[in-house]
């Protein structure tokens, strides 16, 4: 354990000075901009991001205001959340951060968020479905406890889903519309996930929700939301390193995973570059899927460990 502490240091120290690299010059407020007689997004954006008190969430909302978005945090511990706000306010500035504790599983929890957002920064650009549980649990589906079992199809399906709701409905109304993301994970590509077979189950699931807001959208002739998918990878986490009990679990977290600031480095600059880049011919706009762990990516990392023992003991000592 000391070892992942050790490497995580490092890893911070990193990131910290790669995120200094990226700092905008211009900080400006949110604008929109016309093109083709179409009102499209502009940075700076106005961000929200669900499960952002912690982890890969966290990491996201310093990332983005590091790069001169505003960003509303958000998470169900209202003491954590007024935490993180105060602390990233001293750091970026009052105005540019908020916060609102929300249970993204309850209807009129995430109307109130939404109602907040556009009541402190007057629009929601992007909203990041980021909130996410394993009941911080790993074993058999047949031992599973059922309230765990509940709480996290409540927060990774019907959650989204909600949230999913609220973010279009809002970002509809606004001239320059609006982009979802939703945050899928281990099981969206239909691969098992022996140990954490509801989380897998709940992850699968986003990718025929996003195919089918898609649709929806289209039906509905909503031309100015686009909702799209976000693949983070292995991130050591809570959620993760809490399943690292296992001489497989470690190999393939030493192997595979990343630090949360590494990943939101990776996604916050492509997540920001989907708005200009979305717009369809036909004036709609397209879907979007952002890998940060590729299957390539994957097989070159496994195989470099098999044949040079590289990345063995990163975060967690092999037995």
């Amino acid at each position: 354990m000391q070892s992942l502490h050790a490497n995580s240091s490092r890893c911070h120290a990193l990131v910290t000075s790669r995120r200094a690299a990226r700092v905008h010059t211009v900080r400006v407020q949110a604008v929109a901009a016309t093109v083709n007689n179409k009102t499209v997004l502009a940075p700076p954006y106005n961000v929200l991001i669900t499960g952002s008190t912690k982890g890969v969430g966290r990491a996201l909302a310093e990332d983005f205001l590091e790069a001169g978005d505003n960003v509303v945090v958000c998470a169900r511990n209202e003491d954590q959340v007024q935490s993180v706000v105060k602390e990233l306010q001293q750091k970026y500035g009052a105005k540019r951060v908020v916060g609102k504790a929300c249970n993204v599983s309850k209807a009129e929890q995430v109307k109130a968020l939404a109602q907040y957002a556009q009541q402190q920064l007057g629009s929601v650009d992007l909203w990041i479905n980021n909130a996410g549980t394993n009941a911080y649990k790993y074993g058999p589906l047949l031992e599973s406890d059922d309230e765990d079992l509940e709480a996290i199809v409540d927060t990774n399906i019907l959650g989204v889903m909600l949230c999913c709701k609220e973010a279009i409905n809002l970002m509809k109304k606004q001239p320059a519309g609006g982009h979802v993301f939703n945050m899928d994970g281990a099981g969206a590509d239909g691969n098992a996930t022996p140990r954490f077979a509801a989380y897998g189950a709940t992850k699968r699931s986003l990718q025929q929700l996003g195919k089918s807001l898609e649709a929806e959208l289209k039906m509905a002739k909503i031309s100015n939301v686009g909702v799209h998918n976000l693949s983070p990878g292995m991130v050591t986490t809570e959620l993760l390193m809490s399943g690292a009990d296992t001489p497989t679990a470690k190999f393939f977290i030493n192997c595979l995973a990343e630090e949360p600031g590494d990943v939101a480095a990776y996604l916050v600059p492509r997540i920001r570059d989907v708005p200009p880049k979305s717009s369809t011919l036909t004036g709609g706009v397209a879907s979007t899927y952002i890998q940060y762990l590729t299957k390539p990516k994957a097989f070159s990392q496994i195989f470099a460990r098999l044949l040079t023992g590289a990345r063995k003991n990163r975060f967690v000592k092999e037995d």
